[in-house]
């Protein structure tokens, strides 16, 4: 991706990608980092010239560029202190020099900033894309420590030898391609092949020891699962007549694949018992098709034109056929829900059917509220009607309801148990569709693979558009941003969506809707740490820990 990469060859430059590689990538590092730098401004001149300042908002953290004159620490980097950075080839004592690294602030403001630095050195040195970042850099930039050497000397590949030690180091320790590896079918396939999480909040393996090392990357260990669930559900349709109205049509949506939340939710949480990863493969397959199912029917009720960049079913085929294309996958994932007694047996099967129907009762109940504001042209008072529709919708849907199966796939039927997930869940979940509401409004189409505005259009009762009809305080403003909301879709134009659109943006509304969502994953996180400690510290309570700091850290 391009944020993964300095464009620009600078140091203000490296360090922006880094903290967007960071967010994306290992979000419990940003969250403990940010945390540290609390209230913070810290500012970073670079040997090239540039500058960056450096803060914290919520749970993220922020790069700005330009010189930082109100900030409360500065460091300056000249060409030594860059060819130190992240060497480790000396004390930190013997690395601050006037002038080459130099730091100058509060003593507590300046420990709080070496802090930050250690965690993001010691903890995101782990992830991959990172090195490749600083690599690249390195590479641009040979003035600062002379051409790479023609040989390593130790064995390393010529192309791979940096001439940076730290990244030398590393290099030679690089784990095998995805594709040298055994994958072992479903029946082998384990996180064990995805990344291994350095940082779970609480403890951390440093790069430094002599460990098989490989990335820390939430990325990477979603793209797995999501990618071992997908070949499962490409298995699972059938290939048979009739095909071009129905079962190639199946597999469309399937193949807009997201970011794999849920399948890596379900899979991480079934490990984090104590079960086996491809034990829980099936059932995060089987929610996969109801997920897609609930999209091709959800498509159709909100008038929706595009989904993940492409004409939705509705649109290119005809409400006839997506009706129908939807009916298929809920029983597809149905007959996928009962094929698990093969596997699993009868006892964690019939618990599986017990958690889907609760999943599907919350997510219709929540559905029938938000269409029934719609269909009665009603907006919601004040935010406590949206968060009980969200938390039956999303809350449940998307991360409850997944993690509570992943742990019946593990053998986990107690309910006293499962309880535990849900309010940490319920909060994430609640948080991370607001944020996804925001980014309808302010994010990259292409990135958020839906319709630009289209929550607007289709009159979404959203946290930003109920707090705007609330405190709009002009009545005859708040009267015509009332008739424009309450429009059927067809009756919409892209001026008053607009119109709208600026409103919010004007009277705070974003701004109070990304501040709801940071409490209510605050909340999530600190439910996560206290009703879950019963779970031993592993790989699989390590990736949910990461995803629950994901709704924080991701940029807005």
């Amino acid at each position: 991706m391009s944020t993964d990469r300095a464009d620009d060859g600078t140091g203000a430059a490296l360090l922006r990608d880094t903290v967007v590689a960071l967010s994306e990538r290992a979000p419990a590092v940003v969250a403990a980092a940010a945390e540290h730098m609390r209230g913070l401004r810290l500012g970073l001149s670079f040997n090239d010239g540039t500058a960056a300042l450096l803060t914290s908002r919520h749970s993220r953290l922020v790069v700005e560029d330009g010189p930082a004159d109100a900030a409360d620490v500065e460091v300056v980097f000249d060409d030594r202190a860059m060819n130190l950075l992240f060497d480790l080839q000396y004390r930190p004592v013997d690395q601050v020099l006037p002038g080459s690294l130099d730091v100058r602030g509060e003593r507590d403001q300046v420990l709080a900033v070496w802090r930050v630095f250690t965690l993001l050195s010691q903890r995101a040195s782990g992830l991959r894309c990172v090195q490749q970042l600083w690599e690249e850099y390195r590479r641009r930039s040979p003035g600062l420590w002379g051409a790479p050497p023609p040989d390593a000397g130790d064995g390393t590949d010529v192309a791979d030898a940096t001439g940076w030690a730290a990244l030398d180091y590393l290099n030679r320790r690089r784990p095998a391609p995805a594709s040298d590896r055994e994958e072992g079918g479903s029946v082998g396939w384990s996180p064990a092949a995805a990344p291994r999480l350095l940082w779970n909040g609480r403890t951390g393996t440093p790069w430094w020891e002599e460990l098989p090392l490989t990335d820390a990357d939430l990325v990477e260990t979603m793209r797995v699962c999501r990618d071992r669930v997908a070949d499962e559900m490409r298995r699972l349709i059938p290939d048979r007549e009739p095909r071009r109205d129905l079962y190639d049509l199946m597999r469309a949506y399937p193949a807009r694949q997201g970011k794999g939340l849920r399948p890596t939710l379900t899979v991480a949480a079934c490990v984090a018992l104590g079960g086996r990863a491809q034990d829980a493969v099936r059932s995060a397959a089987m929610l996969e098709l109801f997920h897609n199912a609930f999209l091709v029917h959800d498509d159709i009720a909100d008038e929706s034109t595009h989904r993940r960049g492409l004409p939705t079913l509705h649109t290119a085929y005809g409400a006839g056929l997506a009706v129908n294309v939807g009916d298929g996958l809920n029983l597809l994932a149905v007959d996928t829900l009962l094929s698990n007694v093969t596997t699993l047996g009868l006892a964690r099967t019939l618990g599986l059917i017990r958690e889907t129907l609760h999943m599907c009762r919350e997510s219709v109940e929540g559905q029938a509220i938000e269409l029934g504001w719609i269909r009665h042209r009603e907006v919601p008072a004040d935010d406590t009607a949206y968060l009980t529709m969200s938390g039956k919708k999303t809350g449940w849907y998307t991360c409850i309801s997944p993690c509570r199966i992943g742990a019946v796939c593990a053998g986990v039927t107690d309910a006293a148990v499962l309880d535990r997930f849900d309010e940490a869940f319920r909060l994430i979940g609640i948080a991370f569709q607001i944020q996804d509401d925001v980014l309808n409004l302010v994010g990259d189409e292409a990135l958020y693979g839906k319709e630009a505005l289209g929550d607007l259009w289709e009159g979404k009762r959203t946290v930003m558009l109920i707090h705007l009809l609330r405190t709009v305080p002009d009545p005859e403003e708040r009267e015509l941003l009332r008739k424009i909301v309450l429009r059927p879709r067809q009756e919409q134009n892209d001026a008053d969506v607009r119109v709208v659109l600026r409103a919010m943006h004007r009277h705070g509304s974003l701004d109070h809707a990304v501040a709801l969502a940071d409490d209510l994953a605050a909340r999530g996180i600190a439910h996560f740490e206290r009703d879950l400690d019963v779970l031993p510290e592993n790989k699989g309570k390590a990736v949910l820990r990461q995803i629950a700091h994901y709704v924080t850290s991701r940029p807005l």
